[in-house]
């Protein structure tokens, strides 16, 4: 199973994009990745993640969501062997937009395990973060359901509180501090407060420039090498 560099970098498009312009960013992303090397993880649309596969180099391909089904019975349903046979690597799981039940998350994280690929869970508040640690993803996103998409990021006393929280339960787990992230004074902000790494949505894709945007979060993160 890969193991994320610290520190390392987010490009989640979400649903804002889809096909050629998916394809787009990825390989900006790919190019700026390389330029800092640093590990980028990029999401994006199940149907597009093979190609963007296929067409980068430097990311770590990962899948928005997944369910805990097994080959066989399941219409409908992401299969997680599917996605590791398309050059998939990461997944994340329990985003605010796609939450799931604690026991669901559980089989999950093991299916993932099972197929290789690492487990990167959102969680909310500090208590949901000390019992999401307990089921020991590879990664954590702590973010506030209420910052989400709002350009306005986590402050000091969440980001220091959650990270604490999960490294008491598990000090291996990774934590990523992204909520509302959109400028390199975001960037060291919660990088200087402890988060492992970061990353942004909407302050990328409504950037003027998503090259100039990302080039300019990935330059204030590198210091932290």
């Amino acid at each position: 199973m890969l193991k994320l560099k610290k520190p390392f970098f987010i490009v989640n498009p979400k649903s804002y994009l889809y096909g050629s312009e998916s394809l787009k960013l990825a390989k900006i992303s790919d190019k700026l990745a390389a330029k800092y090397n640093i590990d980028c993880i990029f999401t994006g649309q199940l149907i597009d993640l093979q190609k963007i596969s296929e067409e980068t180099n430097n990311l770590i391909i990962t899948a928005q969501s997944m369910d805990s089904l097994v080959p066989g019975r399941g219409m409908g349903h992401v299969l997680p062997d599917g996605l590791a046979a398309a050059g998939v690597k990461a997944v994340v799981l329990n985003h605010a937009e796609k939450p799931l039940t604690l026991a669901e998350l559980d089989k999950t994280i093991k299916r993932a395990k099972e197929v290789g690929l690492m487990t990167i869970v959102c969680a909310d508040t500090v208590e949901q973060c000390k019992a999401v640690a307990e089921l020991n993803p590879n990664c954590m996103i702590c973010e506030p359901n209420s910052l989400i998409g709002t350009g306005n990021s986590s402050n000091e006393e969440y980001i220091s509180e959650t990270t604490k929280a999960v490294k008491g339960v598990n000090s291996n787990i990774l934590i990523m501090q992204a909520a509302g992230v959109s400028t390199a004074a975001d960037v060291e902000k919660v990088m200087t407060l402890g988060a492992d790494g970061t990353g942004g949505t909407s302050g990328i894709i409504k950037a003027p420039s998503w090259e100039d945007k990302i080039d300019e979060m990935m330059s204030a993160l590198v210091k932290f090498k």
